[in-house]
């Protein structure tokens, strides 16, 4: 449902006849409900809840108010229902993620992560590429409703599945981390903030840029729809094999190597948005760019849940997942304003060396540091 919003906002926009900046609220608004929802639901799944009923609300809830979404019959009801989609989806990651954690060995841990990682990815990639071949033929309303669908009826699968493979109650059988408490030192937290701090910038402005890049191919290069759909997928497509990648580099490696590396090239590339032209130019560029912010999201998950103790790691990464994902949704609005303002290439210009300037400074914190 959320991997709909971006390719089919050329027709929403056309639809609602609006400008850049309420273009922008429409992806704001999940966004935004999105990451806040996080902390509440990262805190009910280290104590009160079941994390199947929050990760299955993450799926057949989120489905629900997709429904909704291709039913809204104005502007402002589309707003009120993406932000409920939102909420309904903040509980997945922060349940989800432990669980996965506790069922391999650390030292695999930031594969295994990046593993999780491709399902969502492989929605990100197909879900435009389904929608530019069905909404020709339904419309953007009916895409949403037309997938809601099966995603409704695979979260109560997912949900009895997990129950039979023994994820029915809180996981209490993790695997011995004996290095948790050590990592915890005052020294090593120090490293940790800066890290956090690359990952979430990391993943904010690459995932607010890139989500205007459909209303680009479409305003700025004059193409139609469906290509701006499918040169979106072309983003996502890193995250099929960049995630796992990733977390196997950062368990061989070390997490601060590989963030440091993917941070420093995303900045510039983001800014050779600005020189591209629609051929084999953007295709590449989307690329680089997808597998610099996939290569880093299981390297931020890894190295939080190997500094937090089990009983508050949920919790924790609930406060990450609030910052990664609730970021974009203060982002783009004010990406909408500058695009509308100043132009794309301007705009690009302006985040990719937003994006360097922050990793020179974290970097100044991270020297001689490995994990």
């Amino acid at each position: 449902m959320a991997a709909l919003l971006t390719p089919l906002l050329p027709f929403i926009r056309d639809d609602f006849t609006l400008d850049y900046v309420q273009a922008g609220w429409i992806l704001s608004a999940f966004n935004l409900s999105y990451g806040i929802s996080q902390l509440p639901a990262g805190w009910l799944a280290d104590h009160h809840i079941d994390p199947r009923i929050l990760i299955t609300l993450g799926v057949s809830g989120v489905a629900l108010c997709g429904l909704l979404v291709g039913l809204s019959p104005t502007y402002i009801m589309m707003i009120v229902f993406l932000m409920l989609l939102g909420i309904t989806g903040g509980g997945y990651h922060p349940a989800a993620s432990p669980l996965v954690s506790a069922s391999v060995e650390p030292k695999n841990r930031g594969r295994a992560l990046g593993f999780h990682q491709i399902g969502g990815t492989a929605s990100f990639f197909l879900t435009p590429l389904i929608a530019a071949g069905i909404v020709s033929t339904l419309g953007w309303r009916g895409s949403f409703i037309a997938l809601a669908i099966p995603t409704f009826i695979f979260g109560i699968v997912l949900y009895a599945l997990l129950g039979r493979r023994g994820y029915a109650k809180k996981t209490k059988h993790s695997i011995p981390d004996s290095h948790t408490a050590a990592s915890a030192r005052p020294d090593r937290l120090r490293r940790l903030i800066p890290l956090i701090t690359l990952g979430v910038i990391l993943q904010v402005l690459v995932f607010s840029a890139i989500s205007f890049i459909p209303l680009f191919v479409v305003d700025h290069f004059k193409a139609s729809e469906e290509t701006g759909a499918i040169l979106f997928s072309f983003f996502h497509f890193a995250g099929l094999w960049a995630g796992p990648l990733g977390g196997y580099l950062s368990d061989r490696l070390g997490k601060v190597p590989v963030m440091l590396a993917v941070s420093l090239l995303a900045g510039p590339v983001i800014y050779l948005l600005s020189l591209v032209s629609l051929g084999w130019s953007i295709s590449i560029v989307l690329l680089i760019v997808g597998i610099c912010m996939y290569t880093g999201m299981p390297v931020s998950e890894a190295c939080i849940i190997d500094h937090t103790s089990p009983r508050n790691r949920s919790t924790i990464l609930g406060i990450y997942y609030f910052a990664s994902r609730g970021g974009p949704g203060i982002i783009m609005p004010a990406i909408g304003y500058l695009i509308g303002l100043l132009g794309f290439k301007t705009s690009f210009t302006i985040v990719g060396a937003t994006l360097l300037a922050v990793t020179l400074v974290c970097s100044l914190f991270l020297r001689g540091s490995r994990d």
